[in-house]
Order: C-alpha cells, then sequence, then structure tokens
C-alpha cells in the first residue's frame, strides 16, 4: 500500500491518476452498457413484471393476438416480431457518458405508452435490474483509477474486448 508523507504528496498522487481513473471509469461505462443493452433485448418478446416506477406489461390486446396469429407470428410475444425492435437496442460510450437506446419510434411507443397502447418498458426496467452491477463496477473503476493496481477488466473477471 501506498503511503504519502503529506496531504500535498496525496493530492499529487490524486492528480497523476486522475487520467487513469476516466480510463477505468470509461471502461466501466462500456461494460455496463453492454450488460444493459442485453438485458433490455431480452426483455422483448417477455412478459416483464413491475419494476421500481415501472409497470408490468398488461395482457396484449384480443385483436393484437388475432392479428399476430393471422400474420404467423406467435399468439403471445409481446414486442416481438420480426425481430427489428430486439436489433434496434444498442448502446453507446463517449467519454465518461453511456446511452443505451433504440433507433425506433415503436420504442418510444412502447416504453411509454400512447393512447391506444399500454407503456411496456424495456429500457429503464433494464437498468434498474442491474443497479447492482453498475454501482459495483462503476466503485471497483474509480478504486482501481485513483489507487492504481489490477486493470478494471481483472477486477471484474471480465474481457472488455470481447464482443457479447
Amino acid at each position: 500500500m501506498k503511503e504519502f508523507c503529506s496531504f500535498g504528496a496525496f493530492a499529487e498522487h490524486l492528480i497523476t491518476r486522475q487520467a487513469a481513473t476516466v480510463v477505468a471509469l470509461h471502461e466501466g461505462l462500456e461494460h455496463v452498457a453492454r450488460v444493459i443493452e442485453k438485458t433490455a433485448k431480452e426483455e422483448i418478446g417477455v412478459y416483464q413484471p413491475e419494476v421500481g416506477p415501472f409497470p408490468a406489461w398488461p395482457a396484449l390486446a384480443e385483436a393484437t393476438v388475432d392479428d399476430r396469429i393471422r400474420q404467423g407470428y406467435s399468439a403471445d410475444e409481446p414486442l416481438l416480431r420480426e425481430g427489428d425492435l430486439r436489433d434496434s437496442i444498442s448502446h453507446e460510450v463517449e467519454g465518461l457518458e453511456a446511452v443505451i437506446g433504440s433507433t425506433s419510434d415503436v420504442a418510444v411507443w412502447q416504453e411509454l405508452g400512447t393512447s391506444t397502447i399500454p407503456p411496456r418498458p424495456f429500457l429503464g426496467p433494464a437498468a434498474l435490474r442491474n443497479e447492482r452491477k453498475i454501482l459495483e463496477t462503476v466503485g471497483i473503476a474509480t478504486v482501481r483509477g485513483i489507487a492504481g493496481g489490477a486493470p478494471l477488466a481483472e477486477s471484474l473477471g471480465y474481457d472488455f474486448t470481447a464482443k457479447e
């Protein structure tokens, strides 16, 4: 363990570790963004329970079930037909900001609901379901950045270069 003879020496150490902390936090954000993206994709097609402020998904309307069957889809896989909505979910990490979302207008309508569609949120709940992983990863990244030591990927037992 590194010891400091003064507060000034400790402050100098923190300044020199600033870049390492930013790098570690960026890696951590990349990791949790991938995890949230994966969770959100897994929620498509499966009824979701209430989580935090997000309501449970209601059953599909009978007319929707009939339409799905008529078009050759399974009767009861909410938000899943061809997989376009699921496949539109992605993430971007730039600096110390991560964005997980969808390029589809349908995602907004489903996440928030409309006057004719009840909300079936999948992005917000995916983040909440991973709250512990987010806090753990950001905490470890911060400590690794400030204190040095094992690379973040090694600390988490995760290969950040691998695509999931």
